[in-house]
């Protein structure tokens, strides 16, 4: 008889509590429940699930619709936004240019754009490939992503030279700060190297070697009567409403990606099979090579761990890679990333260790969401504890909208409600130019302050008066729920010498960089 059967059998006799490892059904069955619940309490109308475990897709399909109010159901061929996930992509252009020898991960950035300025000379000169996508440039977080969002008139060479004026907050390479622009950089890179635009770069080098024949570059190349689009939603006052149009159409290599579950699944198994895929005839190729897999997931730049996390998710490090973040969970390595536009979020994770990977899309921008889909994932793969995930996030959720609300409140009543401003408001009706970003105008007309970003046209909108020089402007478009202090800087005579400005709420996207502004006004 087998020893190994007999052990267990006594185990069984001794425990009869031990149970088999539950089926990949039955991990689903309590996976597509959390979807239900995570789309019910935080108001997600659409959601789509992917889930590659050992080589096999084990779970493909969506759930509710693709327009709050409509019908049409979400499938796992419905399109979404994925957002920065396109990061990871754009690093793997990239490898497979260090594979063909065209650069190396430490190739100067500015052999390649000569044009490539930071705001430090010596930061300008030593700045390589993996610093473009390591985020740590020195740069604050979201520097300078009002050139590119919401959707403006810049273009990427605006970017390069807006760069070297953007405040430097840290010393290069010592600290981690997301950044876009970078990204755009990358993106620039690939397109000369490649004779070609990044566009059709990922077309070629990823999306037509996968077979993922339903993902587009950007959501304009989407064909005009494919009608399985997810709509975005931003929840306002309560109520859902559809937005759209803040796809990152113009600065495609940071995160312009339309894609499926179905398609991304594709994209998943090359990542675990690093780099490895099968062709269209069946035989084995490579989109990178297994040694730049490697270089992808290790880690770059040092992120912070808090106490809670390594007590609550056994999480000792966590790093960026070269478009990836990483970090230990429970035992294993996850390899991760989020995404986000106006109205949608998304996240990827691959375990390594467990041959495990997944994709969440949805259409509706809720961070909550998400994360507790995915980490009740990887509660029934890694067959971890049970938790409600659903509600620990949604207990999260309102505790800070709670400090949130107390904090405005508290700001609230310690305005000066007797204060004036120095000036008419006449005199602060001024073209402002900031070095960056570029002009912004501020209006007067019928005793009414207005401001318009000059290459943003969504960012307009009416400034009212906080207290002494400090003015709110509200935006015409409510779903960017992006209002911020506007201060006039008055100089010795009396005369504006600058304006600053700042987001009124700390759950401003971060992308909304306002406090990077310095706005000097015209002649």
């Amino acid at each position: 008889m087998n020893y190994v059967k007999i052990t267990f059998a006594l185990l069984v006799l001794i425990n009869p509590f031990i149970s088999h490892a539950s089926s990949i059904a039955e991990k689903n069955t309590a996976i597509e429940a959390t979807v239900k619940q995570a789309m019910k309490t935080f108001q997600v109308p659409g959601v789509a699930v992917a889930i590659v475990k050992d080589n096999q897709v084990v779970m493909s399909r969506g759930f509710g619709v693709i327009e709050h109010g409509k019908n049409t159901k979400v499938t796992a061929d419905t399109l979404f936004g994925i957002a920065s996930n396109t990061k990871a992509m754009t690093a793997a252009l990239l490898a497979s240019l260090v594979d063909e020898g065209k650069l190396t991960w430490r190739t100067k950035v500015i052999d390649i754009i000569p044009e490539f300025q930071m705001p430090d000379p010596y930061v300008t000169r030593e700045f390589t490939i993996i610093d473009l996508l390591s985020h740590n440039s020195g740069l604050g977080l979201g520097a300078g992503d009002l050139m590119i969002w919401p959707q403006t008139t810049l273009t990427n060479a605006d970017v390069i030279k807006g760069l070297k004026h953007l405040p430097q907050v840290s010393s290069f390479r010592s600290e981690f700060a997301y950044d876009n622009l970078m990204y755009v950089i990358a993106g620039e890179i690939i397109a000369k190297l490649t004779s070609s635009t990044w566009q059709q770069a990922i077309q070629t080098r990823i999306f037509n070697k996968l077979g993922m024949e339903n993902t587009y570059p950007t959501f304009s190349q989407i064909p005009t009567n494919h009608s399985n689009v997810a709509r975005a939603h931003v929840p306002l006052e309560g109520q859902l409403t559809v937005v759209g149009g803040n796809f990152l159409e113009k600065f495609t290599s940071a995160g312009s990606v339309a894609s499926n579950v179905n398609d991304m699944a594709l994209w998943l198994k090359a990542q675990l099979n690093k780099g490895t895929y099968n062709n269209k005839s069946g035989a084995e190729a490579r989109l990178f090579s297994a040694e730049q897999s490697r270089a992808m997931w290790q880690a770059r730049t040092v992120l912070p761990v808090s106490e809670a996390a390594t007590k609550q998710d056994k999480t000792h490090f966590s790093a960026y890679g070269l478009g990836w973040f990483l970090k230990d969970y429970h035992g294993v390595k996850l390899i991760h990333h989020s995404g986000g536009i106006l109205g949608m979020v998304s996240k990827v994770v691959v375990v390594p260790e467990e041959n495990l990977a997944m994709v969440i899309l949805t259409n509706q921008q809720s961070g909550y969401a998400f994360n507790a889909i995915y980490l009740q994932i990887l509660n029934e793969y890694l067959e971890l504890a049970e938790k409600d995930w659903v509600t620990y996030f949604h207990d999260k959720q309102q505790a800070r909208k709670a400090k949130e609300t107390v904090r405005l409140a508290k700001a609230a009543n310690a305005v000066d409600k007797n204060s004036r401003h120095s000036l008419p408001l006449k005199a602060y009706a001024k073209t402002f130019t900031d070095n960056w970003y570029g002009d912004i105008h501020i209006g007067y007309k019928n005793n009414q302050l207005t401001m318009q970003f000059s290459n943003t046209p969504e960012l307009k909108g009416t400034l009212t008066h906080y207290q002494h020089n400090t003015f709110i402007v509200r935006w015409q478009d409510r779903s960017l729920e992006a209002d911020a202090f506007v201060n006039f800087h008055l100089n010795e005579v009396g005369g504006i010498e600058y304006a600053t400005m700042k987001a009124v709420s700390h759950a401003t996207d971060f992308s909304f960089d306002f406090h990077d502004l310095k706005l000097i006004p015209n002649p």
